[in-house]
């Protein structure tokens, strides 16, 4: 395994969380597939916000598990999957809708960038330690909103710090929340695979 320094640590597991147990074409169309509708899932949780047509969901978790979990290309593909098929008809976008989300297309946008990125570093080793996980998920979440809150503000002719008010900061303390849990998940799952790699 390489951490995200470059260093070769060695009798660790290597890749991303998906391929601890092995890999194959089918794994991987079914990791794919369950990771689309894992964000579809959460996409259910919803919270509307009053004044803004982006409701706190529980989507940016999500994608961002998704990501670390299958990396980049898996983890791209399942995200490109999930905003395909739910401009296509398929009800899984916030609050079981579906087709073309004029306000919100930025933030599908970036769930696809932002779950290559997470999992490139992921591949890295950036989630198999708590401070790396932090900032990885800090800057995914970002990446999110600088595609998010642009394109909310084009298509609803909202200025720029009202789509940020109505875009981006009732959203921030969940986001803590998301990465406070992402901080415990990755890590220790890494923590655990290690331990049985050497029993």
């Amino acid at each position: 395994m390489t951490d995200v320094f470059g260093a070769v640590v060695p009798g660790r597991p290597t890749g991303v969380l998906a391929d601890a147990w092995g890999r194959s074409a089918v794994r991987d169309v079914v990791l794919t597939v369950g990771a689309a509708g894992l964000v579809g899932l959460a996409a259910q949780i919803a919270i509307p916000v009053y004044g803004s047509p982006v409701p706190i969901t529980g989507q940016t978790f999500a994608v961002l598990l998704a990501g670390a979990v299958l990396g980049p290309a898996r983890g791209a593909t399942a995200m490109l999957l999930y905003a395909a098929a739910g401009v296509l008809g398929v009800p899984w976008f916030a609050g079981g809708t579906s087709g073309w989300p004029v306000a919100t297309a930025g933030y599908l946008v970036g769930f696809i960038v932002a779950a290559a990125i997470v999992g490139q570093f992921a591949a890295l080793g950036a989630d198999r330690r708590p401070w790396y996980t932090i900032g990885l998920m800090v800057f995914a979440n970002v990446l999110i909103y600088l595609f998010g809150v642009p394109w909310l503000a084009l298509a609803t002719t909202m200025d720029l710090p009202t789509a940020v008010m109505k875009g981006l900061v009732p959203y921030l303390m969940g986001d803590f929340l998301k990465i406070a849990l992402a901080t415990g998940l990755l890590p220790g799952a890494w923590l655990f695979l290690n331990r049985r790699h050497k029993a």
